[in-house]
């Protein structure tokens, strides 16, 4: 049975939506979050994640947003541009952990990103000073 098809109940003779749908949304909701976190970490801005990849921001925002699929093709090339290996992009889709990204995570994101364009070594020599003193708080 595809995603798109359906089973007829005889019993209670009703058509019913075939779950292979709702878990094929699942997988790409997933794989575009996998996505986003790890072009987060690479300190990558949508725009320079889809010229590497050689398709439109547009279309890299649809990637993330789990509103187009991401082909086999399509995935490889994500994988080789962001560092990892296809499979990452699938790690923990069957633990059952469907947690999205806490508001933690995304600051810790965002702040490895920002470290990660800060030019003067200087600064980030300071910067991580600064976050070791508060450590010790």
């Amino acid at each position: 049975m595809t995603a798109l098809a359906t089973e007829y109940d005889h019993e209670s003779n009703e058509n019913i939506a075939a779950p292979a749908k709702t878990r094929a949304r699942e997988v790409d909701l997933y794989v575009g979050q996998r996505i986003r976190e790890r072009r987060t970490m690479m300190g990558l801005t949508q725009q320079q994640m889809a010229d590497l990849i050689g398709v439109t921001y547009q279309q890299a925002h649809k990637y993330e947003r789990g509103i187009n699929r991401v082909s086999a093709g399509r995935l490889y090339d994500i994988g080789q541009a962001l560092g990892v290996q296809t499979g990452y992009f699938y790690d923990g889709l069957d633990s059952g952990n469907k947690s999205e990204v806490s508001q933690h995570q995304r600051m810790c994101l965002e702040l490895a990103r920002n470290f990660g364009q800060i030019n003067n070594e200087r600064h980030q020599r300071a910067l991580s000073s600064l976050a070791r003193a508060l450590v010790e708080e």
